[in-house]
């Protein structure tokens, strides 16, 4: 090898170190890797026969109410049937239930007495937290995510009765559940987790020692390993063993988490180990548990250590590339890949997490990188039109532009005769007046989320949200076959929708709303309006703007449809006259009719 191949080695492993550490500090391999970490590492294996869950499933709620209106009463006595058998007791009676506030005082009393007679009893605590600068021994200001803004712990009696253990679940970036954080300082003094304490109070009733697991990261986090999907932990509905139709001896010896379990109560994530489910947050305490018993946890691996592994493997490689025929240069690629997924599993089992697609990524950029440069500019492209159409449009427009290899993502715009539908949601401010913020976008999304299921669901386009208001085109950006009736079956469609959706939130909160929808049809202009680094598919033009106004002039529950809509589908629906109105910034009126039927 010549002196300047060396060089170019050289540089290449120092600029792959790099890369490598970069990718691991701002996460670039981010959920694509850990997903594929998942699917190759996390297995289903519930091996601990002694992990059971009473869930507060819908059956317990239906018999005893919301939670939050619960006597602790009804904790109490579950504590005492659970311990009603001094030889059957369960080793650990852990709640995923936070009791902070003073109720009534006997059965806040009666639950507290109860609990400190027991002896096995964990009760969860919750953190909230806020990033803050903190001032170092060095004198170095450092701003920690982590630090405690707030504490919600049970009430004082409980407290003193119980075992504390926060129950704060660690989200990824994608959503999933892969870690969780084992103790927090707080005060000066470590908080362990709901998880690590039934963990520890099981194992001293054994007369074992509780091993605290390696921790990384100013939240003490680790990563652990999944025993079981959702519903692979022993289930038991606690409305069954209060009212003794489960035999509570059972429990004998076992660990019991207590928790939500209806999904109403909203504690529910994607589990590493099941990305298309939900795992309730009482099993994933329980898969939590598993793990601390079978030693299955892990640690993140050194980004240092790993970025100097990945040079070398790379510059080997290169090398290797340089000197050999395709054929063999493919076969190394295979053999590189194949010998890094086993390094990714043995060390997973030994408890040490590395990235899975980094390295094959290199190795594959390193093989391929002149013979596709063509094509990752073309797949570039491409990616960015999706990226941006995939926001708004809907999947079957994407699939096409994905299809059509001529289709540009310009700054400009066409004449197109579409069909303009806005609908706005009637009564939202006042009820949003009334309600914390949470409420209201949890209301918002749930009406936004009908709004654009029924225009996807009908081939139109969303154009955008307008605070509670949505809007969509109808044959843009390509040509959509009956596109005005089927801008009068999206509008019928979220109709029908809003209907369930209003019975639901009026139970709630004591009052309703409704749609209000306007559609026209006829030319405008469409196309990306902006500047080369920020635009936006829309449509401009008289018919967008007698849409609106059709909308605006809608009474709750009403759809109102142009005469130019009516005339394209009259045979096919059930619509009054209204009769010409006027309309805001219109000289003429224009002639409306309310749609009442649609003949699908």
């Amino acid at each position: 090898m010549k002196r300047k191949d060396y060089i170019k080695t050289a540089v290449i492993t120092i600029i792959i170190m790099a890369a490598s550490i970069i990718s691991l500090y701002l996460g670039t391999a981010g959920a694509w890797d850990a997903r594929i970490s998942d699917w190759l590492n996390q297995k289903e294996a519930v091996t601990n026969k002694k992990i059971y869950i009473i869930g507060i499933d819908d059956k317990t709620l239906e018999r005893y109410g919301p939670v939050n209106t619960w006597s602790r009463n009804i904790p109490a006595e579950l504590v005492e049937k659970l311990n009603a058998h001094e030889d059957a007791r369960p080793a650990v009676i852990a709640f995923d239930v936070i009791y902070s506030e003073n109720a009534d005082a006997a059965a806040d009393s009666r639950f507290a007495q109860v609990c400190k007679k027991a002896g096995n009893v964990v009760a969860a605590m919750s953190f909230s937290f806020k990033e803050q600068p903190e001032t170092q021994a060095d004198g170095t200001v450092i701003y920690n995510p982590y630090h405690v803004q707030d504490v919600i712990a049970p009430y004082e009696a409980l407290r003193e009765s119980v075992t504390c253990g926060f129950a704060n679940t660690t989200i990824d970036a994608d959503g999933c559940v892969r870690q969780a954080m084992a103790y927090i300082n707080y005060n000066g003094e470590p908080v362990y987790s709901l998880s690590y304490q039934a963990y520890k109070k099981y194992l001293e009733g054994q007369g074992k020692e509780a091993v605290l697991p390696e921790t990384y990261g100013r939240n003490n986090s680790f990563y652990f390993s999944y025993s079981g999907k959702p519903g692979s932990y022993n289930l038991v509905s606690m409305a069954d063993v209060l009212d003794g139709t489960v035999d509570a001896r059972i429990f004998q010896d076992a660990i019991v988490l207590t928790g939500a379990y209806a999904v109403g109560m909203q504690d529910a994530y994607p589990p590493a180990v099941s990305h298309n489910s939900q795992m309730y947050g009482v099993e994933i305490h329980a898969n939590i548990i598993e793990a601390l018993l079978e030693g299955k946890t892990q640690l993140p691996v050194s980004p240092l250590l790993y970025a100097i592994a990945a040079g070398l493997v790379c510059g080997i490689f290169f090398v290797l590339v340089k000197k050999t025929k395709l054929l063999l240069s493919s076969a190394l690629l295979i053999l590189f890949i194949i010998l890094v997924l086993i390094q990714t599993k043995v060390f997973y089992s030994a408890g040490v997490i590395t990235p899975v697609i980094l390295l094959p990524v290199i190795l594959a950029l390193i093989y391929l990188a002149r013979l596709i440069q063509g094509y990752l500019v073309e797949i570039h492209r491409r990616r960015h039109v999706l990226n941006v159409f995939k926001q708004y449009v809907a999947p079957q427009v994407v699939d096409k532009i994905s299809r059509d290899r001529d289709f540009e993502l310009v700054l400009g715009g066409e004449n197109r005769h579409i069909a303009v539908l806005f609908v706005d949601i009637r009564g939202f401010t006042t009820m949003s007046e009334s309600l914390r913020p949470a409420e209201v976008v949890e209301i918002l999304n749930e009406y936004l989320s009908l709004t654009t299921r029924s225009i996807f669901d009908n081939g139109g386009t969303l154009d955008k949200f307008v605070g509670d208001a949505t809007m969509a085109v109808f044959n843009a950006p390509f040509d959509l076959d009956d596109y005005v009736f089927r801008a009068v079956c999206t509008a019928w469609d979220m109709m029908a929708g809003a209907d369930a959706i209003a019975d639901q939130f009026e139970k709630r909160f004591g009052k309703r709303v409704a749609f209000g929808i306007g559609i026209h049809c006829g030319e405008a202009v469409v196309g990306n309006i902006g500047c080369d680094f920020r635009m936006d598919y829309t449509a401009i033009g008289d018919t967008v703007n007698t849409a609106a106004r059709l909308e605006s002039s809608a009474d709750r529950g009403q759809i109102l449809i142009s005469e130019e809509v009516y005339e394209a589908v009259r045979d096919r629906i059930e619509a009054a006259p209204i009769g010409e109105i006027p309309l805001k910034g219109k000289n003429n009126g224009v002639f409306v009719y309310q749609l009442d039927k649609v003949k699908k």
